[in-house]
């Protein structure tokens, strides 16, 4: 069949959103089928979607969502380039109505969009699941949200159907790639090979600018080309699976097989086993070819059968987190910093909290501020740029608020030489993970009307 091209609009929630033009455009000129893909969910993303659903029932989907369709939605439903994402986070069926608005608001037509259902397990039944298998770890007073990584097949059959935009929830991202291949090409569900091929093709797409050199950069060791306006990725897929991957043109970034290797190996526990809803991918024998100025081929990647048990995040209450900042300058800075640490310390013995240093102890230190105790008097003397960071977590929000309170009072309450204070408290949500079997998921979709 005739190759299909998919391109990503974005690799994270926050991204870009002017990536798509140039995506879009780059796929019409092109020519053959395609599809265009926006990744933005990650666990983070969706307890931060949970929490806004929380407080408004038509919130907890992608922020940007407007910002990120507005500007190619008629030309993908002039072209018939399907849009598919996991932007609808928390609440699938509120940016399905968002987008419909959308097209109003521009004069289209009216999108056939298809929301996805099935990964959201926060019902009675699912629960009943959850405690069977988390036990005492299961807090069913404190339970927010529970989501299942679903896999393509829901995504397959809305596109067969019809579908103009596939909007998801938790589908695990390689997903959004292989669901439309599925509807393209027609393969089965357990050709294992071809689905490992396009799985793997999603996971090169799944971050955005990371595989056409933007995450890559490093100057002086790995140079990219205007790496301020860097494009994004596009898989040219074959009937077989195999694929090259480009970019969207004219725009910076590079695509080569470092960028490819990089990317294929970004968050693999095993390269011979990486597991999805709806394959495990074997990459251990794949050929990365440089074919072109960025071009590179994709070959060798093998596929065994899915996994018996999806995995399945959990969110619970988890109290208030609180952080505050200081910054101190010039002859002195670290001691002064240290010292305002101590003073918090002192202030506040009810609060665990993490200390860093910025400038002299932070990256590679742990909650339990062990690097930073090993900090020599030599380098504390040394800093003359140091931010104090202080970060608590707590069950109450009135103790929580005591650290940005405190560390407020430093300004006037020493040491010297404090400013450029900024404090921060939002709730907080604890997660934890289990594999539950499969048939204890079902996976569906459903247009949604205008």
């Amino acid at each position: 069949m005739t190759k299909l091209l998919i391109g990503s609009a974005a690799g994270f929630s926050g991204d870009r959103t002017d990536a798509a033009r140039a995506v879009v455009d780059t796929m019409i000129r092109m020519g053959g089928p395609a599809a265009l893909i926006f990744e933005t969910l990650a666990e983070r993303t969706l307890a931060l979607a949970q929490l806004a659903k929380q407080a408004d029932p038509d919130a907890g989907y992608e922020p940007l969502l407007v910002d990120m369709v507005s500007p190619i939605l008629a030309t993908c439903l002039a072209h018939r380039i399907p849009i598919v994402s996991n932007f609808g986070a928390a609440n699938p069926a509120g940016a399905a109505r968002r987008i419909h608005r959308i097209a109003v608001e521009q004069g289209l037509r009216a999108p056939r969009i298809a929301v996805v259902s099935g990964d959201d397990i926060a019902d009675a039944t699912g629960r009943a699941r959850l405690q069977a298998e988390l036990g005492e770890r299961f807090e069913a007073d404190r339970f927010v949200c529970a989501n299942v990584y679903i896999g393509a097949q829901a995504i397959a059959d809305a596109l067969r159907a019809g579908a103009d935009i596939v909007v998801c929830g938790r589908v695990a991202d390689p997903s959004l790639t292989l669901g439309p291949a599925l509807a393209h090409f027609g393969w089965a569900m357990d050709d294992w090979d071809r689905l490992a091929r396009a799985t793997m093709a999603g996971h090169l797409l799944e971050c955005g600018a990371q595989v056409t050199g933007g995450y890559f950069a490093d100057p002086g060791y790995k140079d990219v080309p205007d790496v301020a306006n860097v494009g994004y990725p596009i898989i040219e897929l074959e009937d077989s699976g195999d694929f090259v991957i480009g970019k969207s043109e004219p725009t910076g970034g590079v695509v080569d097989t470092r960028t490819v290797k990089e990317q294929l190996l970004y968050e693999l526990h095993d390269p011979a086993a990486y597991l999805t809803p709806d394959v495990t991918a074997d990459i251990s024998e794949a050929e990365v070819r440089q074919i072109g100025p960025n071009r590179v081929a994709v070959t060798g990647i093998k596929g065994h059968p899915r996994p018996s048990h999806l995995k399945a995040n959990i969110f619970s209450e988890g109290g208030w987190f609180s952080e505050a900042e200081i910054s101190y300058a010039g002859p002195g800075a670290g001691a002064r910093a240290r010292l305002a640490m101590q003073i918090l310390q002192q202030r506040l013995p009810q609060l665990h909290m993490r200390f860093d240093l910025i400038g002299v102890s932070s990256l590679f230190d742990n909650d339990g501020n062990d690097t930073l105790k090993d900090v020599s008097a030599t380098r504390l003397q040394a800093a003359t740029d140091v931010r104090l960071r202080a970060a608590c977590a707590h069950e109450d929000r009135a103790t929580a608020a005591l650290l940005p309170r405190e560390l407020n009072a430093l300004y006037t309450c020493g040491p010297a030489g404090g400013g450029g204070v900024r404090t921060s408290m939002r709730t907080r949500l604890n997660a934890t993970s289990c594999l539950l079997p499969r048939d204890a998921v079902s996976e569906q979709f459903a247009f949604v009307e205008a």
